[in-house]
This record gives structure tokens, sequence and C-alpha cells, in this order.
């Protein structure tokens, strides 16, 4: 009997702190009848890819990254019904299974059925289950009829359709959290992919005034010129008073785009992301304070349960330091956790093609797989003019 050999493939391979490697890996298989084999033709690096890229996680060395995935069905388990070979897909970040309780209520980022002893899987990151992740030449999707979008054929819209997987949607689930109304006016905190995707929500739903709050002078000018948003430099000030200076109060609604790894401007350090001016609370603090009494606060951005490179114990555990007073005294509400994806991505997906949205302009690099490993290095610099890479195997 011939032994089974399994193919090669190229995939982005995590080494440890701030290292990772292009390396040959095994091919992804049908392992089960609902599964689907994909091709890639794009995948992203995503800001939270970041945190395990930086030490940050309890993510071990020889993880294969990359949850953002798009690309060509080349193999279908036999129990799938609604793909075939050829079909042009993009896949949600969440792994879900689509009928246990929390899918059939329209939360696959909180499926309970894929990662035992979790709420929620997704593709090559830490704790989210066994999937591989997409930063490689080929991609296995698990209950594929539910997980697998249909695109269009051919090549159009192909930096736009990849931002399905995961930013364009999350950025407008941070307005959904914070139910973000025509008419509204809200801050942004962060200029990354996702609350440039938020801010650009936020312009896609009528709402009247955004700010949005970074330090990097490039994502600014983006959210400037595409989403009509306001630019505040927390390096120059007081970010909630350079707001409510120029909006004549506190905004309606607020988005956290940023996350636990967040940068206070009154510390000093050697460097502006020196993990030594870290402060986790910072901006849902900023936000309490930029935020009108009974207005509500929308929280995508990532916080763990644990964090090894905390600047204190409390952090470590995933505690911080919440001005909870001062929002119950304000009466404002606040939604969090991650994005799920299904629940946006298929109108999303129409409004790009109809041409009423268009994210791609947050790309600003499209690269060959092979050069990962220094452009992760640049994103993590927070580099001039780096916002979102694409990756082409």
């Amino acid at each position: 009997m011939v032994g089974h050999t399994t193919m090669s493939m190229r995939a982005v391979v995590y080494k440890g702190e701030k290292d990772v490697a292009v390396e040959d890996v095994g091919e992804p298989e049908i392992e089960h009848p609902n599964d689907v084999v994909i091709d890639i033709t794009t995948t992203c690096i995503c800001g939270s890819d970041l945190h395990m890229y930086e030490g940050r996680t309890a993510a071990e060395p020889g993880i294969v990254f990359g949850h953002e995935n798009m690309g060509i069905v080349e193999a279908v388990g036999e129990a799938v019904s609604s793909l075939e070979v050829g079909d042009r897909v993009v896949a949600p970040f969440n792994v879900a299974c689509g009928f246990c309780e929390n899918c059939e209520n329209g939360k696959t980022g909180f499926c309970t059925n894929v990662n035992p002893g979790f709420a929620g899987g997704a593709y090559g990151y830490v704790a989210m289950g066994p999937y591989k992740g997409g930063q490689a030449e080929k991609l296995r999707i698990p209950y594929a009829d539910f997980n697998a979008l249909k695109l269009p054929e051919g090549t159009e819209h192909e930096d736009s359709f990849a931002l399905l997987a995961d930013i364009f949607p999350t950025g407008w689930h941070g307005t959904e959290l914070a139910n973000l109304e025509a008419g509204d006016s809200i801050a942004v905190y962060g200029a990354g992919p996702v609350g440039l995707m938020a801010a650009y929500s936020a312009k896609l739903k009528g709402a009247s005034d955004i700010y949005i709050v970074d330090r990097v002078p490039s994502r600014l000018e983006l959210a400037e010129e595409h989403c009509d948003a306001t630019p505040i430099n927390f390096e120059e000030g007081d970010p909630v008073e350079q707001i409510k200076d120029l909006h004549g109060g506190g905004v309606d609604k607020g988005v956290d785009a940023v996350g636990y790894q967040a940068v206070d401007p009154d510390k000093e350090a050697d460097s502006a992301y020196d993990p030594a001016r870290e402060n986790p609370a910072v901006v849902i603090n900023n936000l309490i304070r930029t935020v009108r009494p009974t207005g509500e606060l929308g929280i995508p951005g990532l916080y763990v349960p644990e964090d090894p490179g905390a600047p204190d114990d409390m952090a470590a555990q995933g505690r911080i330091g919440i001005d909870f007073g001062l929002l119950f005294e304000k009466g404002q509400a606040l939604g969090t956790g991650q994005c799920n994806v299904k629940e946006y991505n298929r109108e999303l997906r129409d409004m790009i093609i109809s041409g009423r949205a268009d994210p791609s302009w947050v790309v600003s690099h499209r690269v060959n797989l092979d050069e990962a490993p220094e452009m992760y290095e640049a994103f993590d610099n927070r580099e001039e003019g780096v916002t979102k890479v694409l990756l082409e195997p």
C-alpha cells in the first residue's frame, strides 16, 4: 500500500516575538464532507495579527497566520451543496457552524461548536481553534456552505472584496455597536484599518460630524479625504478637549478601534509605541468623556483576558481601570465584542458591486507573500503610508 503524501505550500509562520518567516508547510485537505479548499488569491495582514507578532498573546511558534482570506474553490467536500470548483469566495474571519444558538441568532463571532470551551473560532489566531491561517497558498474552509461568501467571477473589486473578510464589516460593526443613526455625530479613536473603516461606515450611514483620533498624519489624512472626517492628533493636545472645542460639546456616539495596546499621550518613553506609554484603559476613558450623556460607545477594538506584556499586574489579567462611575453618571451604554462578519458581509458586498461603497482606498500595499516579514515589520512600526497590506501567493 502506498503511503499518503501531503503536498507542501508556502505560508507565513510565527517564529517568536517580532519574527515571522515564509516556510513550507503541509497543504490543507478536505477533512470533513462540509469543507472546501481554496487557492488563495488575496490574504491580508491585520492589526490584530500584530498582537501575536509582538508576543502580546499566548501564541506559540508554529502558527500559520492569516484570518482575512479570499480565493478560488479548488476542492469541494461531498456534502457541500452551494459551492463548486472555480467559485470565487471570501471567508469571514469567524469560523462558525451555522446551527448553534448563537449562530442562529446571527452571532457567528461567538459560535459554540467550532472551538470547544470557547465561544468563537477564527483562522490562524491564538485560542480561536485548530484552523490554520490563510497567509499561504491554500486554505481549508469548514462548514463551507455557511462560511464562504460567493463573489462575482473574475478579478474585479479584488482589493475591496478582500476587506469583507474582516475590516470593512468590523468597522461597520463598531458603528452598529454604538447604534449610529443618520444625523448622529461620532468620534472614532484609532485610524488604523478598522478605525478608518468605522469612519467610512459612519459616512455611508449619514453621520453628521465624524471625528477621528490618531497620531499618524498619513492615516488622519486618509480619513479626512475619504470619510469627510475631522482629524484629531492626540500628540497635539487632549483629544477630548480638541473634539469638544470643535463640536461645541460631546458627540452622540463613539467607537474604540484601538484596543488594549493603546498609547497614552501623557506618558513619555523612548519611542512613540514603547510599551511604557501604554495604558489599556485610556481610549475607553477618553470615549466616556467624549460622548455626551446617554450616548453610546461601540468597542470592536480587541481586549484580552490575559496579556503577557502588560504594563502592570492588573492589565496582565485583562483588568483595566475604566471610569465606570462617570459612565454610570452619564447614563451611557456600550457594546463590545468581535464582529459577526456574516451579519454584514453580504450587504456590504452588494454595496461594493453597485458602486455605493469602495473601501479599497485603505489598501496601501499589495505585495508577494514572500515579502510578508518585511511588511509585518513596517506595519508594526506604523510607518508613514503603511495602512493596509494585502499579500498574494
